[in-house]
């Protein structure tokens, strides 16, 4: 149907903190995710149907038109370069920190610098922003092993609570950014699908509002 949205999420954090957004939008799924294998779950709107997707291949569904709409995180979004997205409302949810990190106690060289990551074109661009010389190491997981077994001199990664960091004798270093998820939207599905889509964002945006202003 010419006339259907395609909403593209993640398994995790970022979908249990998005369906409550999403119900206020009259959109809820008919499945239990959890219990599911699918990809593709319809949901209460008949002209909306869910994705279940990497969270690192959300913004290329949307840019690409296999997704109108979606949710991701903004670290994704700055790794991706958020080419062919509109990005009409931070939801303020799953909120963390981007930082770079290294050994507690011992100071980043400073010469040229050694960094792990799964963040490689975010890294890039900000340690060329810092005008530092960075030999970028991709990784997929398990970042803090990089600094410990002296593959990296720092890491870049997400900061939550700090634990994971702590457990394995490192500290954060410097902030990069400020990270929540954001909804974003196909360029073209916007302009194509305005009427659907639209009313989609307004009713998040005042969910988002709401618990905002109840959070304060």
């Amino acid at each position: 149907m010419t006339d259907s949205i395609t909403i593209a999420l993640s398994k995790g954090r970022i979908l249990e903190e998005t369906l409550p957004l999403l119900a206020e939008a009259g959109i809820e799924l008919v499945d239990d995710v959890k219990k599911s294998r699918k990809l593709v779950f319809p949901t209460t709107d008949p002209n909306v149907r869910i994705l279940i997707i990497r969270a690192t291949d959300v913004p290329t569904y949307v840019q690409y038109g296999a997704a109108d709409l979606g949710v991701t995180g903004k670290d994704v979004l700055m790794e991706h370069g958020g080419e062919g997205l509109y990005e009409p409302l931070d939801l303020n949810i799953s909120r963390c920190r981007l930082m770079t990190a290294g050994k507690k106690g011992e100071q980043p060289p400073t010469g040229r610098i050694r960094v792990a990551t799964k963040f490689v074109n975010l890294a890039r661009r900000y340690y060329a922003s810092q005008g530092r010389q960075a030999d970028i190491i991709k990784l997929y997981g398990a970042m803090e092993l990089a600094p410990i077994l002296d593959l990296a001199d720092e890491i870049v990664d997400i900061v939550d609570t700090g634990n994971t960091l702590k457990a394995n004798g490192l500290e954060p270093r410097e902030l990069i950014d400020y990270i929540s998820s954001r909804l974003v939207v196909n360029r073209a599905s916007m302009k194509m699908k305005h009427g659907q889509i639209n009313p989609i964002i307004e009713k998040m945006a005042v969910a988002v509002e709401r618990r905002r202003s109840a959070s304060e």
